[in-house]
């Protein structure tokens, strides 16, 4: 299965494994596909900016070991378009995240209730 990680869950998946529900943690399941879009690097360094997570100092070696076995999602012109068409979201962010999983018929682990639930993707919720 290819899974595309929302950001939470990635940084939970690295920080706090404990946030982790049983179903999620195929995300160990050497058959699934993992993924990350570039939108959700830029939110960990916003939350890191803000102070609401702590990173490492060499933000450089903290991303390669924290992408490592992860496929990177493309952010494209079609991504960037359904995007904007997602407006049940407030968070730009999310609708990008979501548009990913929706263009490039991704399942989006998440537990953004919002996220969750979009008709318009498939999904696999933290629960």
């Amino acid at each position: 299965m290819k899974l595309l990680l929302d950001s939470h869950i990635w940084i939970w998946f690295l920080q706090n494994p404990e946030q982790m529900a049983a179903r999620p943690l195929q995300l160990t399941d050497p058959t699934n596909e993992l993924l990350l879009s570039p939108i959700s690097t830029w939110e960990a360094l916003m939350l890191q900016h803000k102070g609401r997570i702590r990173l490492p100092a060499d933000l450089s070696e903290w991303l390669s070991k924290s992408t490592a076995g992860i496929f990177e999602a493309p952010l494209t012109h079609e991504i960037a378009l359904a995007s904007q068409q997602l407006t049940v979201h407030a968070d730009p962010a999310d609708r990008f995240i979501a548009a990913t999983a929706q263009v490039l018929d991704l399942t989006l682990v998440t537990a953004d209730e919002k996220l969750l639930g979009l008709s318009s993707i498939k999904t696999l919720a933290n629960r």
